[in-house]
């Protein structure tokens, strides 16, 4: 954590990290913020644009992710707590802006194949979340994909392409 209370992120082969990568990364802690303070998206967008490697982020993804996260809260929750073992309000803020981001992306992000949605949210979770916070988000974003995104599942399924595809693939 840094010293303004939003995950810092963790050095991970930054060579390696895509512009749309780093823009999930900044839009969690943005989400971060909102979820913990409550501040307002405008003032949270500010302060993460300032942020130390913000230029090499997809601020295109990045606005899309941290303004319709915000605006679709209500929306997006609704859609996640149904496969959820314990209340939303459980949930760690992390936990809850990752999830916030991959079904904001299942929904809005088409280009991007479902798998790696799915991976670049566990990838969020493993780096900035608790231990094993990671097998959750898995365990609730798939279930999601396949009620968001059925062909697509549908068509992997039938392809046998269970493999997780390359960090910083989109």
């Amino acid at each position: 954590m840094s010293d303004t209370g939003t995950p810092t992120i963790k050095p991970r082969k930054a060579a390696d990290k895509s512009a749309r990568t780093r823009a999930r990364e900044f839009a969690l802690q943005a989400l971060y913020q909102h979820l913990v303070g409550r501040n307002a998206a405008t003032d949270i967008d500010a302060f993460t644009r300032d942020l130390a490697g913000f230029h090499k982020a997809d601020s295109v993804h990045y606005d899309a992710l941290l303004h319709g996260s915000i605006a679709q809260a209500s929306e997006l929750d609704a859609l996640i707590t149904p496969l959820l073992d314990r209340p939303l309000v459980e949930l760690s803020p992390i936990e809850h802006g990752v999830l916030w981001i991959g079904v904001y992306e299942f929904q809005h992000c088409l280009d991007v194949p479902w798998r790696v949605v799915l991976n670049e949210c566990i990838e969020l979770a493993k780096s900035f979340g608790g231990t094993d916070g990671h097998k959750y988000v898995n365990g609730v974003l798939h279930g999601l994909a396949a009620q968001l995104r059925p062909v697509e599942v549908a068509a992997s399924a039938a392809a046998g392409t269970s493999r997780k595809p390359k960090p910083g693939a989109a």
